[in-house]
């Protein structure tokens, strides 16, 4: 079983609550199982968590989980979080998910159209750090921003792979699913 702990990106939009259910397509997670069908996904997001609120519940959500993703930091920028903290708790799930046993993925921060030109810095300084913990810690990155990000318009989706600027369309999800995600080796 894959534990997928995030925030709303992971939990899905548009519409998707995981308590109440919604489209699923909005996650990127069933797409992910659409192309590899052997693979079973719990969802852990939340909407709105930052850091320090995703890690409060991982041990929870890790149980039973042979694979932990995860996801997390554009909360804690948009909340003025220093990228530097954010990446610290980060690194500390990583290594709290392998402490447990389990083969980490890491998932880096995406474009933000809604919070364009502003947190562009913020982010890419976040990602560099996500990175460098991939890099480190040795556990898959998931390029969840370079897959979204229009090449055209650096630091934000392109249109229709977001719903309303600050989350993914079904589109995006989709690529998301299809294109980034890898399991660890």
């Amino acid at each position: 079983m894959i534990a997928a702990l995030g925030d709303s990106i992971t939990e899905g939009s548009p519409g998707y609550d995981t308590r109440l259910g919604g489209d699923e397509e909005s996650q990127w997670q069933h797409w992910a199982a659409r192309a590899h069908p052997t693979l079973d996904f719990r969802n852990y997001g939340v909407y709105g968590q930052r850091t320090d609120q995703i890690i409060e519940r991982l041990d929870d959500c890790a149980r039973g989980a042979g694979v932990l993703v995860v996801q997390g930091g554009i909360n804690d920028i948009a909340q003025g979080v220093p990228a530097e903290t954010a990446a610290k708790t980060l690194r500390k799930m990583v290594r709290r998910g392998k402490d447990l046993g389990l083969r980490v993925v890491l998932a880096d921060v995406l474009p933000w159209n809604n919070g364009w030109p502003a947190a562009e810095a913020d982010i890419r300084r976040l990602n560099g750090l996500i990175a460098t913990i991939a890099r480190e810690e040795q556990v898959p990155l998931l390029p969840f921003h370079d897959t979204l990000e229009d090449r055209d318009r650096p630091g934000r989706m392109r249109e229709e792979w977001t719903s309303d600027g600050d989350h993914p369309s079904v589109a995006g999800y989709r690529r998301l699913g299809e294109l980034a995600f890898r399991l660890p080796d």
